[in-house]
């Protein structure tokens, strides 16, 4: 038997068991505990599965949705779409999924300033995964702009829907237009800056510079080449 598929096995239904629990404590230990017990696991055996309790189930939550967005994403047929569509598509795809009450339980624990680090993380986990289900295959400085760009999309859109009342959620994606439309207008103006002649040469050596930086060599998200498809926005 596979002990690391046993024991993602273990976790799944601890995760499981623990959802229906948050919405009324939260994540928060008397939800880990009964989740433990009402996945059938020694509180022993579920504290060796999840060191930080409910904290790791919330991180396992957010990663379980951001799969099912990738998912969604492989599913359909995106060749037609702008790019600005393709991300609005993937950021719907991630809300959708995702149960309002539990992200908003979420919200307030990632906003603990000993959780925060690990909920900037998983932002960032979110745009990473979006960027690389589109296709991006950036390995210079673009590979940190769009993903640092895109979490501040993200993580804008979705505080705003935690608070959305309107029909279908309406309002959030017509938010999200906004915001996107926002980054297009940055994209366009690092062109235009990429095409004129005298300003590229002013900044030719701090891009240079920062293009030496990039993701570590051999991380799951280190990536060579470059996104090919960015003028249809």
């Amino acid at each position: 038997m596979d002990i690391r598929h046993d024991l993602a096995g273990a976790k799944e239904r601890l995760l499981d068991a623990a959802l229906p629990h948050v919405a009324f404590d939260g994540w928060s230990d008397t939800t880990f505990r009964a989740a433990a017990d009402d996945a059938g696991l020694a509180f022993e055996i579920a504290r060796a599965i999840c060191p930080r309790g409910a904290l790791d189930l919330a991180v396992a939550y957010h990663r379980r949705g951001d799969a099912e967005m990738e998912e969604g994403l492989r599913s359909g047929d995106l060749s037609a779409l702008r790019l600005r569509d393709r991300i609005a598509r993937a950021i719907r795809l991630r809300l959708d999924a995702a149960d309002r009450e539990v992200v908003r339980r979420g919200a307030a624990l990632f906003a603990l300033p000993q959780n925060a680090a690990s909920g900037a993380g998983l932002v960032w986990g979110t745009a990473d995964a979006i960027w690389r289900a589109l296709g991006d295959t950036s390995d210079d400085i673009n590979w940190y702009s769009k993903r640092a760009t895109l979490s501040a999309v993200y993580s804008a859109t979705a505080l705003f829907w935690l608070g959305d009342e309107s029909d279908g959620h309406a309002a959030t994606w017509e938010f999200l237009d906004r915001r996107i439309e926002d980054v297009m207008r940055f994209e366009k103006l690092k062109a235009q800056v990429r095409d004129n002649l005298v300003l590229s040469k002013v900044l030719a050596g701090p891009l240079r510079a920062l293009g030496r930086v990039r993701a570590p060599a051999g991380a799951p998200w280190d990536l060579p080449g470059r996104m090919k498809d960015e003028e249809k926005a």
